[in-house]
């Protein structure tokens, strides 16, 4: 199988046009809709501690580089599964109720799950583990237990969380575009894991010393009877936690030490599947080796602190179901602080992505079409790439006014006619340098692409939350009358994700309950 030429095929299928969406079912089969958590059956249950009342720095506090980080302890690590993959609160409306996330998800469908290992932890395991983190629960299901030297290697201290994703979850909803949402939110949940883990100093890098089939056997997902078929879990990443930076490491005696089997079954999500052939190939092809390493640390200081409670802020993260269209208004500084807060690090792979943004409303800013280039490096190309009228007049550093006038009808129609992208303040397209660097770095890099801006969207929607403002993430839009607006004419650079920002419409026929009352766990 030409893997490459899989993935440019499948992008290419499930793009959206003006007069035919990517396939999907077309209606929503609610006697399938899948349970949003899975769980092992015949598993040890650990119940973890809730950290809520706990001191917590402030959310500008956790982007200070001179903070002692915390030692790891039973307490420690459930406060980062608790504000990053847990539960932000229970919604209700009559008799239907549903959980919320810390991580953002496509459709709230939650396709991401969290696997940690350990090494031996008082309160947790005598010996290292792997467990499953059960969000609703707020537990780990203990999936192997065993002795290994493998720590000997590395600072004390340190652990590792992977993410893996239940495809079927999002194809249920999304069809043959599910495969991009899915790494969309395992983007958001790496970064809900690099920001909790700030609560405790601690430093996130994604490893790329370990090769796809070792993370399948990390996680026990290679052992397939233990999954229904048609609800398999796919790999993703492995993410080191740390008090510092750490070198390569050798997993080797790590993997050599591993139990034959792990422990549990997965329970059934859903009694009834559609199977989708683009998913499958677009998978496959993407199982491969080439993984980069990227260092999760995001240390700008912020220049506007508003004195918010860390935990409180990530728990008030929502996904705005509609925009205020009479309260638009926002301030430059703001403006500039939610592009601040996703500059892309120096040297850092993390900077495939630039914004092009639709300006709607934001003080001492002309309405227009404007991009925020976070890579340099791409200006030149983009500025031959791009449309010939476009003016490229800097506003601010790396910002540029592209064509000045009234974008909301633009902005909706390519967002599906969603009103939601022309009734805020601003949306955004985020522009990923894609052939080139799918070309050098092989098909893995497509879901790598997916994850840098499910990653922008998360931090995003954070910063957007602390400037008491709102966000929601796009996934609908119009892929080729994005690109034919901007003048691009071949792949390499392709729009991979929307998002925008603005003050929303609160809907007070919904009531909310915190996340772990007794009944709920």
């Amino acid at each position: 199988m030409d893997t490459k030429a899989t993935v440019y095929d499948y992008h290419e299928r499930t793009k959206h046009h003006p007069k035919r969406y990517a396939a999907s079912l077309g209606y929503m089969d609610w006697a399938t809709q899948p349970d949003p958590f899975r769980r092992y059956e015949g598993t040890a249950l650990i119940r973890l501690p809730l950290s809520s009342e706990e001191a917590s720095p402030t959310y500008a506090e956790l982007f200070q580089t001179d903070t002692s980080p915390r030692p790891l302890s039973l307490e420690t690590l459930s406060q980062l599964l608790q504000y990053a993959l847990g539960l932000a609160a229970w919604k209700s409306i009559g008799n239907d109720s549903w959980a919320l996330r810390c991580n953002a998800s496509s459709g709230n469908l939650h396709p991401t799950e969290g696997t940690v290992v350990l090494p031996p932890i008082s309160g947790i395991s005598k010996q290292s583990i792997i467990a499953h983190y059960a969000p609703k629960e707020h537990a780990l299901e203990i999936l192997a237990s065993f002795d290994t030297s493998f720590w000997e290697t590395v600072p004390q201290g340190t652990f590792f969380v992977g993410l893996s994703s239940v495809l079927w979850r999002e194809a249920w909803k999304y069809g043959e575009r599910a495969f991009r949402y899915t790494q969309l939110d395992a983007g958001h949940a790496r970064q809900a894991i690099a920001i909790s883990a700030r609560l405790s100093a601690w430093q996130t890098q994604q490893i790329n010393t370990i090769k796809h089939h070792e993370l399948d056997q990390l996680f026990g997902l290679d052992q397939t009877g233990r999954f229904i078929k048609e609800e398999k879990e796919i790999s993703d990443m492995l993410l080191l936690i740390s008090s510092s930076s750490v070198p390569a490491i050798d997993f080797s005696s790590l993997l050599k030490d591993l139990p034959n089997q792990h422990n549990g079954r997965a329970n059934q999500l859903s009694h009834g599947h559609h199977y989708w052939e683009a998913i499958e190939l677009v998978e496959r092809a993407t199982a491969t080796d080439s993984l980069m390493q990227t260092s999760m640390n995001i240390v700008k200081e912020r220049y506007i602190d508003n004195g918010d409670n860390a935990k409180t802020l990530i728990l008030k993260r929502r996904s705005a179901q509609a925009m205020d269209f009479g309260r638009t208004h926002i301030s430059k500084h703001g403006f500039l602080q939610l592009l601040s807060s996703v500059e892309a690090p120096l040297g850092s792979v993390e900077n495939t992505a630039d914004l092009i943004l639709f300006v709607h409303d934001i003080e001492a800013l002309e309405s227009g079409l404007y991009i925020f280039v976070r890579n340099p490096e791409h200006l030149a190309r983009l500025k031959v790439l791009m449309r010939d009228d476009f003016e490229w007049k800097e506003i601010e550093l790396n910002l540029y006014l592209l064509e000045p006038g009234e974008m909301k009808n633009q902005a909706k129609f390519i967002s599906c006619s969603q009103d939601i992208a022309g009734d805020g303040a601003f949306s955004l397209g985020m522009l990923c340098e894609f052939e080139p660097q799918i070309e050098a770095y092989g098909p893995n890099r497509y879901k790598e692409l997916y994850w840098e801006c499910g990653s922008i969207g998360q931090q995003l929607y954070l910063e957007a939350t602390s400037l008491k403002l709102s966000a929601t993430g796009i996934g609908c839009y119009l892929d080729d009358v994005m690109h034919r607006m901007l003048g691009l004419q071949n792949n390499e650079f392709q729009v991979l994700y929307h998002f925008t920002i603005g003050r929303a419409i609160v809907d007070f026929r919904l009531n909310t309950q915190p996340p772990y009352l007794p009944n709920k766990q």
